[in-house]
């Protein structure tokens, strides 16, 4: 099996949002913000290659929304999701399956592109299954006031129409050695994936745990539609986690792409943290 890191981009959110009922003058000395108190974040996502599946996690934003919305979320660097992929050695037509941890449009814009002509949508894997939660998909298909404006035609119904879309109804075995578990706190079943790597197991946090910033209990993003769910979904991962010494990868934790965990006097916090390719 071999993991790689891809960077799809980076882009700023407000920092009240990310940190919620966290007062600034604690989470700010954490994951700093701009003047505009904007926290500039990784969009990442997670390559998996184990023997014939070639298996990408989450896509990005993508880039078919107008500038008008992209301008919201201040795009910025040079990383780019096929870009990446190019760089760690594979083409859009080589990936096989495509898992959409959920379906907010930084977790799956780039699932699909405009076509050749830019009169339609098609898929930028086009040889990849596509997996989602039901649930999830379900919830996005019937959008909530909070959740609306996260879920976006143009991102979802390419996928629908296009004949790939798979499905996931049950948590266990997605793929060999590749579990999912789903998470309520911050959308309806989040996926989210748990990696057998040479005995160790690396969880792809998404949005279920953002960043080593958000490791304490109550950091809890105000995206988050079932705040105290989140937290005691976070307590509960925890013992699992420190029983069997996780990994964690985050997507938007920009200066930190993994850390372990450790119990302290003010309870669980960060223990080390690295870089994906130091453990592959």
């Amino acid at each position: 099996m071999q993991l790689f890191s891809i960077e799809t981009g980076y882009a700023k959110f407000d920092g009240g949002a990310v940190f919620g009922v966290v007062p600034k003058v604690i989470w700010e000395n954490i994951y700093p913000a701009d003047e505009n108190n904007l926290c500039n974040t990784s969009i990442r996502s997670l390559l998996v290659v184990d023997e014939d599946r070639i298996i990408l996690f989450d896509t990005g934003i993508g880039d078919k929304q107008d500038e008008k919305f992209l301008s919201n979320f201040y795009l910025n660097g040079d990383d780019t999701l096929l870009k990446s992929l190019s760089n760690a050695g594979f083409k859009p037509e080589d990936i096989t399956d495509i898992v959409l941890t959920h379906l907010h449009f930084d977790h799956c814009g780039g699932a699909a592109k405009y076509n050749s002509d830019r009169t339609g949508f098609e898929l930028t894997f086009p040889n990849a299954n596509i997996h989602v939660s039901r649930k999830q998909w379900d919830w996005a298909m019937h959008p909530n006031s909070r959740e609306k404006a996260s879920y976006l035609k143009e991102n979802l119904l390419p996928l629908l129409n296009s004949g790939h879309l798979c499905f996931i109804d049950l948590e266990g075995e997605l793929f060999p050695n590749i579990n999912v578990n789903f998470y309520f706190g911050h959308t309806e079943a989040q996926v989210i994936p748990y990696i057998n790597f040479n005995g160790k197991t690396i969880v792809f946090t998404a949005d279920f745990i953002a960043s080593v910033a958000h490791i304490p209990l109550a950091y809890i993003p105000s995206y988050d539609i079932r705040p105290l769910i989140s937290m005691e979904e976070k307590a509960n991962f925890y013992k699992e986690a420190l029983e069997n010494n996780y990994i964690l990868f985050f997507g938007h934790d920009l200066p930190n792409e993994c850390c372990t965990l450790q119990n302290t006097e003010k309870g669980v916090r960060v223990k080390d943290t690295f870089k994906l390719a130091e453990i592959v």
